[in-house]
């Protein structure tokens, strides 16, 4: 997967703004769900690079085959990052997990949410 490095854009333009989504809900939240997708979608489409973090119950979302949506925001360009630690706290391995999601550690959220350019949003 390709790393989001912020900053201007070629010309010395600022790009599109950055956003970091999280999810905590996952799929049992039901058309809340469905939406938030629908935004992350909806930014990648226009060009904002999209980081969708599953965490907490979101991670199982991230099961392979429990969610389409999340090869259609790939597809965008999307990257997809899943919380270990919480991947852990519900008895899922790694391979259970769709092979598109990144495991992730907090470290690695926390430097993402320090970029300036980063908008974050909690669902």
């Amino acid at each position: 997967m390709a790393e989001h490095t912020p900053g201007p854009a070629a010309g010395g333009a600022p790009g599109p703004a950055a956003h970091l989504l999280i999810e905590s809900g996952g799929p049992e939240t039901g058309a809340a769900f469905t939406r938030f997708l629908g935004d992350a979608r909806r930014l990648a489409s226009d060009g904002h690079p999209v980081v969708l973090l599953l965490i907490e119950n979101g991670v199982l979302a991230a099961v392979s085959g429990a969610c389409p949506e999340l090869g259609r925001l790939r597809a965008l360009g999307a990257e997809l990052w899943v919380d270990a630690f919480s991947v852990a706290q519900r008895a899922l391995a790694t391979a259970d997990l769709d092979p598109a999601v990144r495991p992730v550690d907090m470290d690695r959220v926390a430097a993402r949410l320090l970029e300036p350019s980063v908008r974050a949003v909690w669902h």
